[in-house]
């Protein structure tokens, strides 16, 4: 365990906001965190990952919690599947490494997503046509209250976009502790979305396609490690099929891109972003990204409030423009 006071979170969050938090504390077991929980009580807590989703806004006045535990272990198997049971604190991209070169597959199109394992059952992390829900069995937390541990099932995790339980309904009150992967032993690739298909040849297997994400992802996304950014920033909008049919005629164009899916029609929030005019434009040191729109960047010496304000500023935008309504992915601490 390792408690720290008053310090930095610009290497906690991958925005490079110079931050600071009344508490830092870091744990290396259950037993561990629960001894945390007990010990702040009553106290403003926020846990994170690897701060790849979130945007601080000012200083914390509170506790953050960070998981050292790191580590994945099968714990079930059949001819066809197997079920891993990763640490939260494990990186994702890390787990996923270990799996393609395993053989293991339903997680690759999810590679380089910058996080941990605990915040992709959270947020429901996403990409190229594959979600994290697609693939979780369970997920073990522990309450905050109590320090009683709950087991929760795909299903009550209520998975939706980019949504769960846990940012709903159950927000703040859990940590979770372990996800439970229910992966396949024989490779199925799913590769209709984007151009994912041409990227990874005739013959893919999970390191081939993995390799596509990766390169995919460098193409159009700033490494966080040179640049400060949070990935995404914006959710891609899911709209009525009506919706999208009256797009289509306000702009003469029947070529909107768009993924028909249960509920209605996705359309890539980084296309209207750039219909709008954003692409590479800036509001103080925070820019929307040059290579791609769906990106907010910190170029240097952005402040919260110049990432909000161009947040803002291009979700208004949209909205007149088009009629539809976008909205950030990432949280605002």
């Amino acid at each position: 365990m390792k408690i720290q006071e008053n310090i930095s979170l610009l290497p906690h969050n991958t925005f490079r906001m110079d931050v600071k938090a009344r508490v830092f504390a870091e744990y290396s077991s259950v037993e561990e965190l629960r001894a945390l929980l007990e010990r702040y009580r009553g106290e403003k807590i926020l846990h994170i990952g690897a701060g790849s989703n979130l945007l601080f806004t000012k200083d914390f006045d509170g506790v953050i919690l960070h998981s050292a535990m790191c580590r994945a272990r099968c714990v079930s198997e059949d001819n066809d599947h197997v079920w891993i049971e990763a640490d939260n604190g494990l990186v994702m991209d890390e787990l996923i490494d270990q799996l393609c070169d395993m053989g293991i597959s339903g997680l690759e199109n999810l590679s380089y997503i910058p996080g941990e394992v605990g915040a992709s059952a959270v947020q429901n992390v996403g990409a190229y046509g594959v979600e994290a829900k697609d693939v979780i069995e369970t997920v073990r937390a522990i309450a905050k209250e109590d320090g009683t541990e709950r087991v929760f099932t795909n299903a009550e995790c209520r998975y939706g976009y980019r949504d769960s339980v846990f940012k709903n309904e159950l927000q703040g009150k859990y940590v979770i502790t372990h996800v439970v992967f229910r992966l396949n032993k024989h490779f199925e690739a799913k590769l209709d979305y984007g151009n994912l298909r041409s990227e990874a040849g005739d013959n893919p297997t999970p390191t081939t396609v993995r390799n596509a994400v990766i390169g995919i992802r460098k193409q159009k996304l700033p490494e966080v490690s040179e640049i400060g950014s949070a990935g995404s920033f914006f959710k891609n909008p899911i709209v009525s099929r009506d919706t999208y049919e009256t797009l289509t005629r306000q702009i003469r164009d029947d070529r909107v891109p768009h993924y028909d899916q249960e509920g209605g029609v996705k359309i890539p929030a980084a296309w209207l972003i750039e219909q709008c005019g954003w692409k590479g434009k800036k509001v103080g040191g925070a820019q929307c990204y040059e290579k791609q729109p769906l990106v907010l960047v910190n170029t240097g010496s952005a402040t919260p409030k110049d990432i909000m304000d161009l947040a803002a500023a291009i979700c208004w935008d949209v909205k007149d423009k088009f009629g539809i309504e976008i909205s950030p992915e990432v949280n605002y601490i």
